[in-house]
């Protein structure tokens, strides 16, 4: 969905009930397409929010993995090495263009 949503699962420590209401509000807003809601819709969108960490709570306490725990540190640093490969693949790729241009 968007590429700064990150797994909550599986972490020691546990996620906490912060991230699993960031990771609401940040699913809400794509599904809203809106970072703020209108006065107006203010009660609906706060409800929602509220409703999808309860369900992600219950979600991240019910499952279960023979997995060994992952750090937020080692992930972080993984998640930070892709976007670099990322943006240095667009900045090469800007680069050529801007040379081909220029040789035509």
């Amino acid at each position: 969905m968007c590429r700064n949503t990150v797994p909550l699962h599986n972490f020691e420590p546990a996620a906490t009930d912060a991230e699993c209401h960031d990771a609401a509000l940040q699913f809400v807003r794509k599904i809203a397409g809106t970072t703020k809601p209108s006065r107006a819709n203010q009660a609906v969108f706060d409800e929602a929010v509220e409703q999808i960490a309860h369900a992600t709570r219950h979600l991240i306490d019910g499952l279960v993995t023979t997995a060994a725990p992952k750090t937020r540190e080692h992930e972080a640093a993984k998640r930070q090495a892709r976007s670099a490969e990322r943006y240095e693949a667009i900045r090469v790729y800007q680069q050529e263009k801007r040379a081909a241009r220029a040789a035509s």
